[in-house]
């Protein structure tokens, strides 16, 4: 059965996008058949991937607005395929607004495909109509937490978005887990929120934890995840052990 995972946290600069890319990447490179959906205008899941955004003819917004078949815009990369984005996405979130049954337009256009293990869905930084949509076809949710003070904030907002749309539109979704991310040990404010999380969210905080690292900024200038571009490199080391703690409770080692 293929695991549709949306990762999502309104809040920018969380490495929401990094680890898109890079647990796509390293889910790959363990032997899964991975798709990448990229759901946010700025393309920067897609760029990441090696694709130049601004040059393609089919991406997510023909998905969701022009009804293209999932197949006809799905692109091949190295590890895992794409489904890409570029700033013609962001006039699906007022285009959407009088399609019937708007927030399950992805859902129908993803449960077609079930020949891949995981569906990564990278959201936007908002919760506007693409991430309804995106929590609508996902069966969970993987939030990227930096551990200080405003994103705590941010992440009741997304909860309790959560639980609204297993109340109204998709009972199966939950939170798959929370990851800590741009993770700085010497920082005490970054142990305090970390503790908090593990607190308020006890057996949903991954075992794993993402540095802050150098190398994994400088991969998307590249094309790359960070596991293409450095392997030996913290940051990706740090998804490669997220894959396989993913793996490990799908039980699908």
């Amino acid at each position: 059965m293929t695991k549709i995972l949306a990762i999502s946290n309104q809040k920018g600069g969380v490495g929401k996008t990094t680890t898109a890319v890079n647990l796509s990447a390293a889910l790959g490179m363990k032997g899964k058949k991975v798709l990448l959906v990229d759901l946010d205008p700025q393309g920067n899941a897609t760029s990441s991937s090696g694709l130049e955004k601004n040059k393609l003819t089919d991406t997510a917004y023909d998905l969701l607005i022009n009804g293209s078949e999932t197949k006809s815009v799905i692109v091949k990369t190295k590890f895992y395929d794409v489904i890409p984005a570029n700033q013609n996405l962001a006039a699906a979130e007022l285009e959407l607004v009088g399609v019937k049954n708007r927030e399950a337009q992805l859902k129908n256009k993803l449960h077609q495909n079930n020949q891949y293990d995981y569906i990564l869905l990278d959201c936007p930084p908002s919760l506007g109509l693409i991430t309804i949509n995106a929590l609508t076809a996902a069966h969970s949710v993987l939030i990227p937490m930096q551990c200080e003070y405003f994103a705590l904030e941010g992440l009741t907002d997304l909860v309790n978005t959560i639980k609204k749309i297993k109340k109204q539109i998709n009972t199966e979704i939950q939170i798959e887990g929370l990851l800590r991310t741009i993770y700085d040990r010497r920082n005490k404010l970054t142990k305090e929120v970390s503790d908090q999380l593990s607190a308020y969210f006890p057996n949903k905080v991954y075992k794993t934890i993402v540095p802050r690292n150098v190398r994994i900024a400088e991969a998307p200038s590249h094309g790359k995840s960070a596991i293409q571009f450095d392997k030996r490199s913290k940051g990706a080391k740090a998804y490669l052990e997220l894959a396989d703690e993913i793996i490990e409770k799908e039980g699908r080692v």
